[in-house]
């Protein structure tokens, strides 16, 4: 009898349970809309994380944002360093990159680059340098517990590079192989001209290496331009990872005290740049598709106006599938894979607006009317609600994804302290989703207006330039119809001097 009623009430707790379970699978069936347009979410609640609350001045100079983050037993630090291709002496292009790379692969007073290899091994740390247009960075990737260790190394690595005269050779050698390779790929040769349409042949941004400029390059250029540049005052600092703040920052100010050796404060960056007449700029190059940028004069990101710039490029070009180039030259038409447009303010200078694309030599000139089709119809009719909705949506609800990771609310912060964006705007990320939300239609209409215009478009076009200017059949668009009717042939620059090439 007891152990027929335990069954019992065993039997009668499985059909309740059951019961409950159908009912509540019932009542989340009556709740799930029968489209997905039917799914309404909460509103995301989030807000940035404020960077006066990692901000620390150093008494030894540097500004550092220090961000613990205890869900690993790792550390990060990367330095950041006012340096870059636009102090490069004249006759020495090639040195900043030169200098970068080997800082951290080139050994130290104490180790030599192979010891030094050995040693990151060992303790199974990451330190890389490298040195770009505008800045330098160093970087130390290690377990929190040899810290002090790696904090010595890269103290040495700060102040006692060794630049062992093999490894010059060595990267100067691949350098040089790197340069013979320079008119192989047509994406290499769009980007080059890109600079020189957008800045002008005599920026500083426009000069290359040369194989007379890095073959001169010697081991005291080298520890020259260290020792002008890679001091305190040029340093920014993010680290994040398992240690404690005050700990973290007492370490910083011993690795960047007592320094051997004086440097220089960074000048300004030079912002003289000129951007090309309006026309078809035309590369011959012998591949079997055509590469097209369309460009025009760009924007600084701290213009009053780049919210509604940026909401206006994601719906003519910037949005992926959701964007009118994308949909006009690639879904509707079917002449390239992708298609795309980019209007990114610049930093210290204006960065150029950009669309292009990839198509058949036969429809280049095709697409390119296409794309300067959409150009116009956005600055002279309003955006729908939808895309206007759409694209704000994505800017606002993805922003949360810039501060995923405390190595990236370091490394953020950091860049904004570098850049000088927290020093105009602290407030930059806290107002960043109002302003998006605040763009109207009228906004991007008159955007579009200022910037998207025709007489003054520079077209760029590297691919076969005698089936490109044929045309296609069954479009009688012709690539002189296009920028004004004026075509400029640019030669190929050879590769070792960057001088023009003529056939």
């Amino acid at each position: 009898m007891h152990t027929f009623t335990l069954r019992s009430l065993a039997l009668s707790s499985l059909v309740s349970t059951l019961g409950l379970a159908a009912f509540a699978a019932a009542t989340d069936t009556a709740a799930i809309p029968d489209r997905p347009e039917k799914l309404h979410f909460p509103p995301l609640v989030y807000e940035p994380p404020n960077p006066a609350d990692y901000r620390v001045e150093l008494k030894a100079g540097p500004v550092a944002y220090v961000v613990p983050d205890h869900e690993l037993p790792l550390i990060n630090l990367a330095l950041y360093v006012r340096t870059g291709q636009y102090v490069e002496p004249a006759d020495k292009v090639g040195v900043s990159e030169l200098a970068g790379y080997l800082l951290a692969r080139g050994g130290t007073e104490s180790m030599t680059a192979e010891e030094l290899e050995e040693k990151l091994d060992f303790l199974a740390a990451q330190l890389n340098s490298g040195i770009g247009e505008t800045q330098g960075s160093v970087s130390l990737n290690l377990l929190a517990k040899d810290l002090d260790t790696g904090l010595d190394i890269l103290r040495e690595v700060l102040t006692k590079p060794r630049f062992q005269a093999d490894k010059i050779k060595l990267h100067q050698e691949q350098l040089l192989q790197a340069m013979k390779q320079r008119n192989d790929d047509s994406a290499d040769i769009e980007e080059r001209e890109q600079g020189f349409l957008a800045f002008g042949e005599k920026f500083w941004a426009n000069r290359y290496p040369t194989a007379a400029s890095v073959g001169g390059i010697t081991r005291d250029d080298l520890r020259a331009f260290h020792h002008q540049w890679f001091h305190p005052a040029n340093f920014v600092v993010a680290v994040s990872g398992d240690f404690d703040r005050e700990a973290m920052v007492a370490k910083l100010e011993t690795l960047f005290a007592d320094r051997p050796f004086q440097g220089e404060k960074s000048p300004a960056i030079p912002t003289n740049t000129t951007f090309a007449a309006p026309a078809v700029y035309l590369v011959d190059k012998d591949v079997n598709q055509g590469r097209v940028t369309v460009m025009l004069p760009g924007v600084l990101r701290d213009d009053p106006e780049y919210f509604a710039i940026a909401v206006m490029n994601r719906i003519l070009g910037g949005g992926g599938f959701t964007s009118r180039i994308m949909n006009r030259v690639r879904s509707d038409e079917g002449l390239a894979y992708s298609a795309y447009s980019s209007f990114q303010g610049g930093v210290y200078y204006p960065q150029p607006f950009e669309a292009g694309f990839q198509s058949k030599s036969r429809t280049v000139a095709y697409a390119t009317s296409i794309v300067l089709e959409e150009m116009k119809r956005i600055a002279t009719e309003p955006v729908t609600d939808e895309e206007l909705e759409t694209e704000k949506r994505s800017l606002i609800d993805t922003f949360p994804r810039a501060f995923a990771t405390k190595a990236q609310v370091a490394a953020r912060f950091a860049d904004d302290e570098f850049t000088g964006r927290f020093a105009k705007n602290p407030t930059y990320w806290k107002t960043y989703r109002d302003k998006v939300a605040a763009v109207t239609k009228d906004d991007v209409l008159r955007v579009a207006k200022e910037h998207l215009t025709p007489d003054r478009v520079a077209i760029l076009v590297v691919g076969q330039k005698d089936q490109i200017l044929l045309g296609y059949p069954s479009h009688p668009v012709k690539l002189t119809d296009l920028a004004g009717g004026k075509l400029v042939d640019v030669p190929l620059r050879d590769p070792l001097t960057m001088q023009p090439m003529t056939k």
